[in-house]
């Protein structure tokens, strides 16, 4: 039998031993951010995938770390196109670096831009994007030479054109203007389209109030910016899926973080890459469809005209190498390897940028 004063020395050293773990525990704050709201698939699976695998992730491995979490997405804490310098600046900690919106720090990573009408596979461009970063060192180098530590990336669906008028040939779009964003400016270059620059958070706005006539956009963004409702006209055209950025946290907090939360972050990072690319995919056909059923009219650029499109382009592959070697990166070797990758995965590719 335990007399009280057993009990009560019980009670004592259980509570004490309770205060010690919780004292061991080490609480890591960290700042999320994303130029992007969460209506977007790329934000909405860092909040709802990549943050609770890293909870868990921790919680399995004995609970010494945990992170408390602040989310500002939206641009409410750090806009699109500077997510990079609010990580390195210590605004935030962690957050999606869009490196469309950042061509100048991150130009390797812009392959995709420069060689339209390929692929609309988003799991094989982000594969063919990750094995270039680890065979090409100055790509590689291309995160911690801008203070951050890259975790895990995203491309984005498939490219195509939302118009308010119809398109069925390249000659269409001679005089209109359309939104093409950053580097997909070249995709119209020479056709007789005018571009004009532009964001997701600034596409129905300007299509509504005349400032363009159509744009350059993927199915879930056009979705979740109601894109089809200005521009009911969607044609396929198979620009391809690009690579659009990744999940990156600052190099230095980073560099201090316990091994277990490295672990948890570079983990949470791979899975986040593979989940998000599975549901990209099947969100984008559910996205067209709702955009069909409610009013927009598909149709598909046929391939011969396809073809006169791609070659109506400057070789803008080439230039694009060009321009990255003049600058002293190998900009031959990233263009030729995404080129031999697309062909070794079984791509038809409507013109080899890196040939012509």
């Amino acid at each position: 039998m335990i007399s009280r004063r057993q009990f009560s020395a019980a009670g004592l050293l259980a509570a004490s031993g309770l205060a010690t773990a919780a004292r061991a525990q080490q609480v890591i704050r960290l700042t999320a951010v994303a130029g992007h709201p969460p209506v977007f698939l790329w934000v909405k699976y860092f909040d709802e995938v990549f943050i609770p695998e890293v909870d868990n992730a921790l919680a399995a491995s004995g609970g010494k770390t945990k992170v408390e979490w602040t989310k500002a997405w939206g641009g409410t804490l750090v806009k699109l196109g500077g997510e990079s310098k609010g990580i390195v600046d210590g605004v935030a900690d962690i957050g999606f670096v869009s490196t469309i919106f950042e061509a100048a720090k991150f130009p390797m990573q812009n392959v995709c831009y420069a060689t339209p009408f390929t692929t609309d596979d988003i799991a094989l461009v982000t594969r063919l994007v990750n094995e270039m970063q680890d065979s090409i060192p100055a790509m590689a180098q291309s995160w911690p030479k801008n203070g951050l530590v890259y975790l895990g990336g995203a491309a984005l669906d498939g490219y195509n054109m939302w118009t308010n008028f119809p398109l069925h040939t390249v000659d269409d779009l001679k005089g209109k203007k359309i939104i093409a964003p950053g580097p997909a400016a070249n995709w119209i270059k020479d056709t007789g389209a005018v571009a004009v620059a532009g964001n997701l958070n600034t596409y129905y706005e300007d299509i509504k109030s005349g400032v363009a006539s159509g744009v350059v956009t993927f199915a879930t963004g056009a979705w979740g910016a109601k894109v089809h409702e200005v521009a009911p006209y969607i044609t396929k055209v198979t620009f391809g899926a690009p690579f659009a950025g990744g999940i990156c946290v600052n190099k230095s907090r980073f560099d201090k973080f316990p091994p277990e939360l490295q672990k948890a972050l570079r983990d949470a990072g791979a899975s986040y890459a593979q989940r998000f690319a599975q549901a990209q995919t099947e969100a984008a056909v559910t996205m067209m469809k709702r955009m069909q059923d409610a009013g927009a009219k598909l149709s598909e650029l046929p391939a011969a005209e396809r073809k006169r499109w791609a070659d109506t382009l400057p070789p803008i592959g080439k230039i694009w190498a060009a321009d990255l070697q003049a600058k002293g990166f190998p900009g031959d070797q990233v263009l030729q390897g995404y080129m031999a990758g697309l062909k070794k995965a079984g791509v038809q590719v409507a013109r080899d940028w890196a040939v012509r």
